[in-house]
């Protein structure tokens, strides 16, 4: 049989095999947002079988799993390893049509060289086998994984309050690539939920020294914690928001609201929205001080099935895409920034493709000189990272937008064999722009176009994201 994952896998034309061969292939991978563990990389985790970095936290196979009749014991449960890789085994002819399909063969072809079969029950056994005697070899651990992508920087996702321990024994000398944290406050915007909040609260008042008992010790434990943060490497801002809303609380009602909150008292939508605006608006502030980039996932409606979370907690693949109305909200939480001279770099995700115009034109009014591409419309996101979600999305930047500046692909994985789809979103890209030559609606200039792939694979990227130390 024909190997699926063959030389010209998703090239279509000549073109395109060109553009990726000579131009995308070989550049090297910045991974500027991912939830991978920060220990697991500093202390180079050796996994006994695939089972663990391949399904532990991989919440897209979760969700294939469920679709396809698996019990919840061989997903997320008490099964041993080989019950639960031969339950995946069983659903993977399942998901034909499903980028998992083509996910989960770039990830046997690039993380164990196995091209000469396809996964399936009759062929799990010995594919179980061939990775984990490959996971024994002496640069397979999680270091060894992230080199042989040819990953350069790898940015984690970290709490205010983390004491970013893993960071800093990391040696990155050793390790061949660089480990950044990037800051993630979302905790600041759950506002509504006062146990969780205060909570956090009181443990992040702890780290940072301080008690924290009004907004105003609240915006100097941050801030003293961002200055860590800094120090320790970090130039990005990482926020979720359900939506952007068009009304923002003042200083004195924020402060007013927060009292409200940790005093365990009730809050009412409208006093939640506008405070999470407000808290929004202030951390972006702060991300501009220290000259920072800053991403904006928006969109996704969160556990939306209440007896799962509450069994399995979050990111257990029990999220959707929303329909928000951000247009309004979003146009009026730039312009607040861009008014006050305090709007970053910053990359705006959208989880519903019905956005992607709203989102690539509101970015296009606050684009300025400071540098090329200062406002990204990101990478198709989450549940568009598939072939027609990330088409769709260049398609877009490039017709109301320039596509040339990308920053391209972020791998926003849990699992350390995730690194493929940057080789997925790589063919994709130069198979796009290849028909287009092929068609002649842009010119059949290699090296014309073959620069701009190179720039959109990294050199957008290392010099968007300005992370030190990064060649």
């Amino acid at each position: 049989m024909k190997p699926f994952i063959s030389e010209n896998f998703l090239l279509s034309c000549d073109e395109s095999a060109s553009l990726f061969h000579e131009y995308a292939k070989d550049m090297p991978v910045i991974d500027y947002h991912c939830h991978l563990s920060p220990a697991d990389i500093a202390g180079d985790r050796r996994f006994e079988t695939v089972t663990e970095p391949w399904l532990g936290g991989d919440h897209y196979k979760w969700r294939a799993m469920r679709a396809n009749g698996i019990d919840e014991r061989l997903i997320t449960g008490d099964a041993d390893p080989w019950e639960k890789f031969l339950a995946w085994a069983r659903c993977v002819p399942a998901t034909i049509g499903n980028p998992l399909y083509h996910w989960t063969h770039l990830e046997l072809a690039r993380c164990f060289g196995i091209t000469d079969t396809l996964l399936d029950e009759t062929t799990a056994r010995d594919i179980y086998e061939r990775c984990n005697a490959a996971l024994n070899e002496q640069d397979y651990g999680a270091q060894g994984l992230v080199r042989r992508m040819n990953v350069k920087a790898v940015c984690t996702t970290d709490d205010p309050g983390d004491s970013l321990e893993h960071h800093a024994r990391f040696d990155a000398r050793a390790a061949g690539f660089r480990l950044y944290p990037a800051w993630r406050p979302d905790a600041l915007l759950r506002v509504g939920q006062p146990a969780a909040f205060n909570a956090w609260t009181d443990a992040l008042g702890e780290r940072a020294g301080r008690r924290i008992e009004t907004l105003d010790d609240m915006w100097k434990a941050l801030e003293a914690r961002q200055e860590f943060f800094h120090a320790a490497g970090c130039r990005l801002a990482d926020h979720g928001v359900e939506a952007f809303y068009p009304e923002e609380a003042d200083e004195a009602a924020a402060s007013r609201i927060f009292a409200k909150a940790r005093g365990a008292e009730s809050l009412d939508p409208q006093e939640v929205s506008a405070f999470r605006m407000h808290a929004l608006r202030r951390l972006a502030a702060m991300n501009h001080r220290l000259g920072w980039g800053q991403q904006f996932h928006m969109g996704v409606l969160r556990n939306v099935n209440t007896r799962r979370f509450r069994a399995l907690g979050p990111d257990s693949g029990f999220d959707a895409t929303g329909d928000f109305d951000h247009a309004r909200g979003l146009a009026a939480f730039l312009d607040r920034l861009e008014s006050g001279a305090c709007l970053a770099r910053t990359i705006l995700y959208p989880i519903n493709p019905a956005d992607n115009e709203v989102v690539v034109t509101l970015a296009g009014c606050f684009q300025d000189a400071s540098m090329p591409g200062k406002m990204q419309f990101g990478s198709a996101w989450w549940f568009l990272d598939q072939k027609d979600g990330m088409e769709r999305q260049l398609r877009v930047l490039s017709s109301m937008g320039l596509l040339s500046r990308f920053v391209g692909m972020t791998t926003d994985s849990r699992s350390l064999l995730s690194y493929p789809r940057h080789e997925y979103f790589r063919r994709i890209i130069c198979n796009l722009l290849g028909e287009d030559m092929r068609r002649g609606l842009i010119p059949d200039d290699r090296e014309l176009v073959g620069g701009m792939v190179r720039d959109i694979c990294y050199y957008n990227a290392r010099a968007w994201f300005r992370f030190p130390g990064l060649d």
